[in-house]
């Protein structure tokens, strides 16, 4: 049978029996590109096995390989599952092959290892791993794109890890498409999925992101894998973080934190001293939010500042928080406070790059504003978590007690917390429990 071509999109995959200049499923400009299809072939259909009942199915712990690398297996759910897909994505230049030979390099100590790269020589890793002081014989390079001679190779060297970077620059012979089309994404991934499930190997894909930050490709790579992590960091700052997307062996949204250095990635042991301020006392616009990343407390730094707008309209610009929030948690300090931010133009900042997302910041973002509005500043030694709602109430947050254990921890002695049920705090606490926006500025400046 004769093979015919479609034409898809290489953002989303929609498919289209002639070339169009706009996709209609996700309307980007100049993204369609032509593949073939490959002819089905007719088998008769067969089947192994039978259906177990559920109840009858037995339990298995899965035993866990740990990297060596505390911070990276924290995102992993507590360590490496044989068998275990795991995509990382992340910018250009932010460390993910770095990370990766790291890891390979930590792996492949008493077992052997393959990393497979489609981007760079052999000499150019060596080159890499002599800067990162790595010294292993198990470890084998392998610069090569054919996805069939990888797991081939893989089988000959009875690897037990493999590594691909990346899978946008691997190609299945299978199939006459381009290296990073939809189908030869979609294939690899597939094809990598039955060989790791096969044979309980674990597999790291590094793979590319596009301008808006997803990772390149088909949505369904990220169906097949069984981990996605997201590998950030401003190129402003030496740390970096991973964040897990997805797990299927362990939670999400949890936070992995690294800081470049001359020899690789290192591990930061307490990433809250990262974002707060030097200094023993904080100046006005200041506040120390207690947030939690996955299961790890945070405490981080919010800045305000506060002016006179010399505009028609005041500007409303955040970084590090959603500027929708901002705007919203503004509109509630003027109705449910009295104070005047219509003439004000507010920036707010988060220390240190993170993105933060919980509405439980909401609480040390106003504290922020009102501090650099009044210009006092908060109280010596205070964090702050909680979420406002429109009325002006605080409502509670997720896991408090560990929020107040790490502030406890790092010599803070008080906190403005919302009012709910929470374990008795240490003697050297002070807490204050409030349910609404006129207790908490009550106490935000004593």
């Amino acid at each position: 049978m004769k093979a015919k071509t479609q034409y898809s999109c290489q953002q989303c995959g929609h498919a289209s029996p002639k070339w169009i200049g706009r996709c209609p499923s996700c309307q980007q400009w100049n993204t369609f590109v032509e593949e073939k299809i490959a002819p089905a072939i007719d088998h008769p259909a067969s089947w192994d096995g039978s259906p177990i009942p559920f109840d009858e199915i037995t339990g298995v712990d899965v035993p866990r390989l740990t990297t060596g690398i505390a911070e990276f297996d924290r995102v992993l759910g507590g360590g490496l599952v044989a068998g275990a897909l795991v995509l990382l994505g992340g910018d250009p230049g932010v460390g993910k092959s770095t990370l990766m030979l790291d890891v390979a390099s930590r792996l492949s100590g008493n077992a052997v290892g393959l990393y497979a790269s489609g981007e760079e020589s052999a000499q150019q890793i060596k080159l890499r791993g002599e800067r990162m002081n790595l010294r292993t014989s198990q470890l084998h390079i392998y610069a090569e794109m054919s996805i069939e001679k990888i797991l081939g190779a893989a089988e000959n060297l009875g690897a037990r890890v493999v590594i691909i970077d990346s899978v946008q620059t691997t190609f299945s012979e299978k199939l006459e498409m381009a290296p990073g089309s939809i189908g030869q994404v979609r294939e690899v991934a597939s094809q990598l999925l039955f060989w790791t499930k096969k044979n309980h190997i674990p597999v790291f894909l590094i793979g590319h992101i596009t301008k808006d930050g997803s990772i390149a490709g088909p949505k369904s790579l990220e169906h097949i894998v069984d981990t996605v992590l997201y590998f950030e960091g401003p190129r402003q700052h030496p740390h970096r973080i991973v964040r897990t997307i997805k797990n299927r062996f362990g939670p999400t949204n949890e936070l992995g934190i690294f800081e470049m250095a001359s020899t690789g990635l290192i591990a930061v042991e307490k990433p809250s001293a990262l974002f707060l301020s030097q200094s023993e006392t904080m100046g006005p616009g200041s506040a120390v939010l207690c947030c939690v990343e996955g299961s790890r407390p945070l405490l981080i730094e919010i800045q305000a500042l506060v002016s006179r707008t010399h505009f028609g309209t005041p500007r409303r610009l955040a970084t590090g928080v959603d500027p929708q929030r901002l705007a919203l948690i503004c509109a509630v300090l003027e109705k449910r406070l009295g104070v005047n931010l219509w003439d004000q133009d507010i920036y707010l900042n988060v220390v240190g790059g993170l993105q933060v997302e919980e509405p439980a910041a909401d609480l040390a973002i106003c504290a922020s504003i009102l501090s650099s509005l009044f210009n006092r500043p908060v109280a010596s030694s205070t964090f702050i978590f909680g979420e406002i709602g429109l009325g002006g109430e605080v409502r509670p947050a997720v896991f408090p007690e560990i929020r107040i254990k790490e502030a406890s921890m790092l010599g803070f002695v008080r906190g403005i917390i919302p009012s709910q049920t929470v374990p008795e705090p240490a003697s050297n606490l002070e807490i204050f429990r409030v349910n609404n926006l006129q207790e908490t500025q009550q106490f935000l400046f004593d």
